[in-house]
């Protein structure tokens, strides 16, 4: 067996590591803050059934000038960003095409498929405490707001999803907590949420220390690749020799892939919440307004409210405000719904220009693997990623095509 170094310790990482050690393999995982310290502590926590409609759909261009000139927008760019995101942007234009998208979202389903049965299979017994199953509802109040989404209902049915269409009194059997305003909704039945992400992935690394596995608290300065001998991980402290490496360092994985020769576009998309420890209210399923494009999840600690995008990278100083009008927006949603104890959050989601993740070796060392770049669905697909990447390290065949998720689609573009 291989002795193997996962650098990462989010949801993502965990996974990696702890199907490597059931695989029987010698692992060490590095992260340099606590285990879950990243985006799986903050995220929405939804296991989506539809995540195969990418980020770039036909029409995006258009959206662009309202990125940039409302502060307040569900998808803002920062003015002192613009030029770094550039490169990034024309590569999501370019992903924009319906031939593109179509190609994408058969890629992202089929990565979907297997992303519940991985769970199940990576908690057995315990997977009932972390993951509830509620479905996920997708309420407007403005008809143009649902009529704009006909592209992705549509796209969401060539790839099999199951949804239905809901009226004003199916709405309000199915969520009595929402306002009576809303018109219209989609109910994916499907749909999973995690109950804690931070715990779901402590949880996991929990398991995989208990299997024998070692987890390193120290900060990953680099990577040097083995170049026919064996890789490295560079600390503060000096290096260590392992047999494979894997990157699962989420929105830092860029610094780290680029001397193991992946030129890869990953950028950052910021994302805020505010959690609520006593609501006032009791929301039944996972909400994603379809008007305003931010998630209301029930937790085990109280009423999560998330969403929204910021493109201004990982130094710039957070806007709490962002989490502030969420909250705004959520108590016109939800009559009743109180602030007592509120607390905001950043986080950073690691995404790609083509909205799926790199999973597969690196072209210039096979023996170090990416498994990173996962956007908005990191928890989402942890744990089927785990899995993928054990197959490669075993050399068994993958229960999907991989060649979509391979570094090597982006080329070596210099800017990048």
């Amino acid at each position: 067996m291989a002795t193997i170094g996962v650098i990462g310790g989010g949801v993502v990482g965990v996974s990696c590591a702890l199907h490597l050690r059931r695989d029987g393999h010698d692992v060490v995982l590095f992260e340099r803050d606590r285990i879950a310290a990243g985006a799986s502590f903050g995220n929405a926590g939804i296991l989506s059934s539809g995540g195969c409609v990418p980020l770039g759909m036909p029409g995006v261009i258009g959206r662009i000038p309202g990125m940039l000139l409302d502060p307040h927008g569900p998808l803002v760019i920062r003015w002192h960003y613009l030029v770094r995101l550039f490169p990034w942007l024309v590569r999501l234009l370019r992903s924009s095409s319906t031939s593109s998208v179509e190609r994408i979202s058969i890629a992202l389903a089929s990565l979907m498929a297997g992303a519940d049965e991985a769970y199940r299979d990576l908690l057995n017994e315990d997977y009932a405490r972390f993951v509830a199953q509620k479905g996920l509802l997708f309420p407007y109040k403005n008809t143009a707001s649902f009529e704009a989404g006909a592209a992705a209902r549509d796209l969401r049915r060539r790839r099999g999803v199951s949804f239905h269409v809901l009226d004003t009194d199916e709405i309000r059997q199915l969520e009595p907590a929402l306002s009576t305003d809303h018109h219209k909704a989609i109910y994916f039945p499907d749909a999973r949420h995690a109950l804690d992400p931070e715990q779901l992935t402590t949880h996991v690394s929990a398991l995989f220390e208990r299997e024998g596995g070692e987890i390193v608290r120290a900060e990953v300065c680099r990577l040097e690749p083995g170049r026919g001998s064996r890789p490295a991980i560079r600390l503060k402290a000096g290096s260590r020799l392992f047999e494979k490496i894997v990157v699962a360092a989420g929105a830092w994985s860029k610094a780290l892939a680029r001397p193991a020769g992946a030129r890869v576009p990953l950028d950052t998309e910021r994302g805020y919440h505010a959690m609520l420890p006593s609501p006032g209210v009791t929301v039944r399923v996972p909400i994603i307004s379809g008007d305003h494009s931010i998630a209301i999840t029930p937790m085990a600690t109280g009423l999560r409210i998330s969403g929204t995008v910021e493109f201004a990278g990982l130094n710039a100083p957070a806007d709490f405000g962002r989490a502030d009008r969420m909250v705004e927006i959520a108590e016109r949603l939800l009559p009743g719904l109180r602030r007592d104890g509120l607390t905001r959050w950043l986080g950073f989601r690691p995404s790609l220009p083509d909205s799926m993740p790199v999973i597969g070796p690196s072209a210039s060392d096979p023996n170090i693997l990416f498994a990173f770049g996962h956007g908005h669905l990191g928890v989402t697909y942890g744990a089927i990623t785990g899995r993928l990447v054990a197959d490669m390290v075993r050399d068994r065949k993958p229960s999907i095509d991989l060649a979509p998720f391979s570094p090597r689609r982006f080329g070596l573009t210099p800017f990048l």
